[in-house]
């Protein structure tokens, strides 16, 4: 079911808006009535409801929440059963996820990063002191708020560290999610460290490690393939960032580190020492002595000469010594430094003499295959070169067509000029995983609106895979020129069609003219007939027909029901038709519009309709009121002999909305003797919504100065 603005949960939270969507519930915006705080409410979905394990799981995630109290995680407030209605009261952060963060900025600064990161371990490392592992961690559920805190939100599959963790069903995010997650095994704090790292990854690389077209593949990814250090896509990641990203996404838990204070401490002395080898390694038990072929032997190797016997003990003599952890983790080289692309070698068994004389085989056999190869393709250019030696062009655009090589790292840029926006990103990540970055927006006058005017690199260049290729986006022609003919001005008012044309950018003149056949307060005529935006545009208004006993109307908007009608009776006019309607910019009790334009003439005695704002759709369910009933005694300031004194005298009243002191008249000017009573005397005088104090102010309208003040208390009650 979902919630309406205006629902009533509990006779306390009101519905305001519907926030965002999971799997299991919808999340609304809501206001607490008891407490007058903005809140956020997770409502299980109805078709989980009727679900005794899908409930259980939710309450289960509320219980483990409502535990956890720390300045970097989401606060739950309330755990409401009502009737077919479960649902979580819980902090309102308004601001950004880190993910839409990450998609806005494609890679975060190295030092925003690790601020971020230290955040969001702190947040997981009091839920870890509780027993609480959030088994979700990702992008999506880290929110930045506008004030910059960082909080973890959504336990949504948040458990208890226990024994029924062991069989666990892994239903976190694929693409963050650790490997023994994916194969459904036992899930602890490692868990989080995991994906906690993979975001750490993806703040840093500007993409996750590993992608693929469904979660099954990814999955497996995370079991089998080795992680890509980040600094492949980002060169400007630090050593030290970079070693606690991969120690973090260890495939195997006991590799990684054990608690997330440990993370945090890395984390903090990275931004002292980004370049610092301080990351330790956890030991990785390996018994067999590694063997690493350098790169002589296995040139030797392709070539098909003999790897000497000599090279290959002092190869495995280098390899095998008793070394330091940071030369030697468990048989797998050491974290390469900046700038590294190196891979590791895994042979795990020394060359025996059976391999030794099998490679050379294999390496005299492709030799022979690469000669045949070069005699053939070596015939075939010299071919063209005797024969094709009349025609000059040839050879040069032969050769000049292999000057540019293509390696498995490079990849040709695509022309993505003149594309939209969405095809170009999607076109660039499709050849070799590029992506774009939006360098400017600027006007084009051919160039159609959120298409791609420029792109560096230019297209047919060699870049490496997974760059970054800024473009410049077409803002379309800076003055767009406006039709007038098609929006019909000539059957609206000119109120009307006076912000239809400044809602297009046009600056309006209206005029005013007598007309027997054009109701009053509507378009006559307009000129030009088209406009640029900026220009000038003139409206002729009608005034209908000439009129005997002409008045100016006055402009009403804005203004009360009981100022407006004063306002027309002096100028001897009379109140129309009165109609309300809600709005979110004219305060409540408020002129919206008015049937006659302000301005114009009107013959003495007409009527004019207006329109009443009843406030926003929330307001319109409420109304502050409050009363007074009081009489002031001039003599108190004028003294004895009053009664031959005059004062004119108005009742106003005054409210701080929103911060700022505002005014609104209750009674007009009125001259009284000094010896008389002025009645201060309002039944059900409304105030402004939401607030609920006030003051009634008798002003001395000649010298302007408050004479006497009442305080009030304005109560909530509901519309009839």
């Amino acid at each position: 079911m979902i919630l309406r603005p205006g629902t009533f949960l509990q006779d306390r939270y009101e519905i305001l808006e519907q926030i965002g969507s999971g799997g299991m519930s919808n999340v609304y915006k809501a206001l607490c009535h008891k407490l007058n705080r903005l809140v956020a409410i997770k409502v299980l979905k109805e078709e989980f409801s009727t679900d005794s394990s899908f409930v259980s799981k939710f309450k289960m995630e509320a219980q483990a929440s409502a535990r956890l109290s720390h300045p970097n995680i989401v606060n739950v407030y309330d755990v409401v059963d009502e009737e077919t209605l479960h649902y979580i009261v819980m902090e309102l952060i308004e601001g950004i996820t880190l993910k839409n963060y990450i998609q806005k900025k494609g890679c975060l600064d190295i030092k925003e990063a690790i601020g971020i990161a230290i955040y969001v371990a702190q947040g997981i490392a009091a839920a870890h002191e509780q027993e609480i592992v959030h088994r979700d961690i990702k992008p999506q559920n880290i929110i930045i708020a506008r004030d910059g805190k960082v909080k973890v939100a959504d336990f949504g599959i948040a458990r208890a560290a226990s024994t029924q963790t062991m069989n666990a069903t892994a239903v976190g995010s694929v693409h963050y999610i650790s490997p023994e997650q994916a194969r459904g095994g036992y899930s602890d704090v490692r868990s989080d460290i995991y994906s906690l790292g993979i975001s750490m990854y993806e703040m840093v690389a500007g993409k996750v490690p590993f992608q693929g077209e469904n979660t099954v593949t990814v999955a497996l990814a995370h079991l089998e393939d080795p992680i890509t250090p980040p600094s492949y896509f980002n060169e400007s990641i630090p050593v030290a960032l970079e070693n606690i990203i991969l120690k973090s996404t260890e495939k195997k838990p006991e590799y990684r580190y054990q608690t997330m204070y440990e993370v945090v401490a890395d984390l903090r002395k990275a931004l002292v020492n980004p370049n610092g080898d301080f990351v330790k390694n956890n030991t990785q038990v390996d018994d067999s002595q590694t063997v690493i072929i350098g790169k002589p032997e296995l040139e030797q190797i392709r070539s098909g000469r003999k790897i000497q016997k000599e090279q290959v003990q002092e190869n495995k003599h280098y390899y095998t010594q008793e070394s330091s952890p940071n030369q030697r983790q468990g048989g797998r080289e050491s974290l390469p430094p900046k700038g590294r692309k190196a891979k590791r070698n895994d042979n795990e068994d020394d060359l025996n003499p059976k391999l030794e004389k099998l490679l050379t085989a294999a390496g005299i056999i492709v030799a022979v295959v690469i000669v045949i190869v070069l005699i053939v393709v070596f015939s075939k250019v010299s071919g063209l070169l005797r024969f094709g030696s009349s025609n000059n062009t040839e050879p040069s655009q032969l050769e000049s067509s292999t000057e540019v090589t293509l390696s498995d790292k490079t990849v040709e840029m695509p022309d993505v000029l003149e594309l939209t926006e969405d095809i170009a990103e999607q076109k660039l990540k499709d050849n070799g995983g590029l992506y774009m970055k939006i360098k400017d927006y600027a006007y084009d006058e051919t160039i159609p609106k959120g298409d791609v005017i420029s792109q560096d690199p230019s297209a047919g260049e060699v870049v490496d895979k997974y760059s970054a290729v800024y473009v410049v986006i077409s803002k379309g022609p800076e003055y767009v020129t406006v039709d007038l003919k098609d929006l019909n001005l000539n059957k609206m008012d000119t109120e009307t069609a006076k912000a239809l044309l400044e809602k297009k950018g046009l600056v309006v003149d209206v005029q005013q003219e007598n007309s027997d056949s054009v109701m009053a307060g509507y378009v006559m005529s307009y000129h030009p007939e088209e406009a640029k935006e900026g220009s000038k545009v003139t409206l002729v208004s009608s005034n209908g027909p000439a009129l005997v006993n002409p008045v100016v109307v006055p402009d009403i908007k804005g203004q009360t029901q009981e100022v407006a009608i004063e306002m027309l009776a002096d100028v001897g006019l009379m109140q129309g038709t009165v109609t309300e309607v809600s709005s979110e910019t004219v305060q409540r009790g408020s002129v919206v519009s008015q049937s006659l334009t302000a301005g114009s003439q009107a013959e003495a005695g007409s009527s004019v309709n207006y329109v009443i704002s009843t406030g926003t759709e929330q307001q319109s369910r409420y109304k502050y009121i409050a009363s007074i009933d009081k009489s002031y005694s001039l003599q108190n300031i004028i003294g004895p002999g009053s009664g031959s004194t005059q004062l004119t005298l108005k009742i106003q009243l005054r409210q701080t909305i929103n911060g700022k002191d505002e005014v609104r008249a209750l009674m007009g000017p009125v001259t009284m003797k000094g010896d008389q009573m002025l009645p201060v005397s309002f039944k059900n005088l409304e105030g402004a919504y939401g607030v609920t104090s006030g003051a009634i102010e008798i002003v001395n309208v000649e010298t302007g100065d408050v004479i006497n003040s009442y305080s009030i208390t304005f109560v909530p009650v509901p519309q009839s």
